[in-house]
């Protein structure tokens, strides 16, 4: 009888004790907000796949393939925009209503979403919700989380609402739409341009309205000014008067984006001037104006006013780049960001010249951030790289190019297809799926969520320097 209780507490206490390991476990896992991110993004993912899944959802009221629906939600959730249906005519209106939907809430951000319903409903955020939005927005300080979620709001849907009026009214006073339709496309379009996504509604994109500035121009500058970033944005906006003030971070992104831009628009001007399949028979202006937005919808924007399958051999290596350049940090872009690329320019620019610091506008940028930099960079490569081959391997027949271009363009979330995804297997539009899920979560940000424990050294090893090169 002895026994069989001293068993008994002994089961107790090793009950007790893995109850306790169990507890830590899952306070170290929550410990950092960063992990919560990727799940963040997963759980409106599968529950706009089961959304997408109902008859209702397609225009044949038929049940479309798990894949079709998959791939769908999270290119609407990433913010992408690639689509392997007709978007217009494969999905009703309620299904194009989901879509909608899901780009808004990825674009915002889901924990940034979960954190404004608490201010609307209570008007204050503990510290635990500062810190969960903080791990999405990468914003200042805890205490102006509260003040930066209204911003961030005010500024979106300002930004949407002037793209709906300008796009809406033009297509309602000069193209003869009916009010309500104008009002839909004007609504779903603005959403897609601010928050970096690519579905239109219309089934050879923005080709129709190429060399229309009021419907073309508005969504490339709401494409621009969203892929800015918050953080880079309301500092531009605050200090517009006085540059030479803004933040490293500022600059890098603000000039970094012009210089972008003003290269991309030369190259693509200079490269498809005379190609009669995009802008060879337009007029200058026309020239110019769909090279501009092209360019502005190419750096993860995601609409086409030029037929991308007709373009130059050599306008591809420069989409290429650009879209696995993509925006602003803490933005609706994706990409390896603006201020990562420079940044790294930068750092190369001062090992070459044997500079023991990095310095950008007077400022030293710290180690940490060329690190970061760097991983961000090189992980980003080998996933494009990867993704690449897998491709191949899984489609004959295919093009190296061809492969790269959809492969960088689900990374970076820009969502552009040369007609290559529609016609993958499975197997191919699943890689593409992981790969914009990604992109959108982020390398790095991934990395953190995988990794359950940080470690601080408490000593150093004797310093050498390998040869390098």
């Amino acid at each position: 009888m002895a026994g069989r209780q001293m068993n008994l507490r002994n089961a107790r206490s090793h009950s007790r004790v893995a109850g306790g390991q169990e507890d830590c476990l899952v306070r170290r896992f929550f410990r950092n907000p960063v992990r919560l991110v990727p799940f963040a993004f997963l759980v409106p993912i599968l529950l706009g796949t089961l959304l997408l899944m109902a008859r209702w959802a397609t225009a044949e009221h038929v049940r479309p393939p798990v894949v079709t629906a998959l791939f769908t939600a999270t290119s609407a959730v990433s913010v992408t925009g690639m689509a392997i249906t007709d978007t217009p005519n494969y999905w009703s209106g309620w299904g194009l209503l989901v879509i909608t939907l899901l780009t808004q809430l990825g674009g915002l951000g889901i924990l940034t979403v979960a954190a404004l319903v608490i201010l609307v409903v209570s008007s204050q955020l503990g510290l635990r919700n500062r810190l969960l939005v903080q791990a999405e927005t990468a914003e200042f300080g805890i205490g102006d989380v509260g003040r930066l979620l209204r911003r961030i709001a005010l500024t979106v849907f300002a930004c949407e609402a002037v793209m709906t009026v300008l796009v809406a009214g033009r297509l309602w006073l000069s193209y003869d739409y009916p009010f309500g339709q104008a009002l839909w496309s004007g609504v779903f379009h603005a959403v897609q341009a601010f928050n970096n996504g690519g579905f239109a509604l219309y089934t050879d994109g923005l080709l129709a309205f190429s060399r229309d500035p009021w419907v073309s121009l508005p969504l490339a500058i709401g494409a621009i000014v969203g892929g800015l970033g918050f953080p880079a944005l309301f500092e531009a906006v605050r200090e517009w008067r006085q540059p030479a003030r803004w933040a490293v971070a500022t600059k890098l992104t603000i000039w970094g984006s012009a210089v972008l831009l003003l290269v991309g628009f030369a190259g693509l001007l200079a490269a498809e001037w005379t190609n009669a399949s995009t802008i060879g028979q337009y007029d200058v202006p026309g020239k110019v104006l769909a090279s501009f937005t092209q360019i502005a919808l190419s750096r993860t924007g995601g609409f086409s006013v030029l037929n991308i399958a007709a373009l130059q051999e050599e306008s591809y290596p420069l989409l290429i780049v650009l879209m696995f350049i993509g925006g602003g940090s803490a933005s609706t872009a994706g990409g390896i960001k603006v201020s990562t690329f420079f940044l790294l320019a930068f750092t190369i620019w001062a090992e070459l010249r044997g500079e023991p610091d990095v310095t950008i506008g007077h400022r030293r940028v710290a180690t940490a951030s060329q690190r970061q930099a760097l991983t961000v960079a090189l992980l980003s490569v080998a996933l494009v790289t990867a993704g690449t081959m897998l491709l191949l391997l899984l489609t004959e027949g295919v093009r190296f190019v061809a492969a790269l271009f959809e492969v960088t363009s689900a990374f970076s979330t820009t969502g552009l297809t040369i007609g290559l995804v529609a016609d993958l297997p499975a197997g191919g539009q699943l890689v593409l799926t992981v790969l914009m899920f990604i992109g959108r979560v982020g390398t790095l940000t991934l990395g953190s969520a995988i990794a359950l424990n940080t470690r601080r050294r408490l000593y150093r090893y004797p310093q050498e320097q390998p040869i390098v090169g």
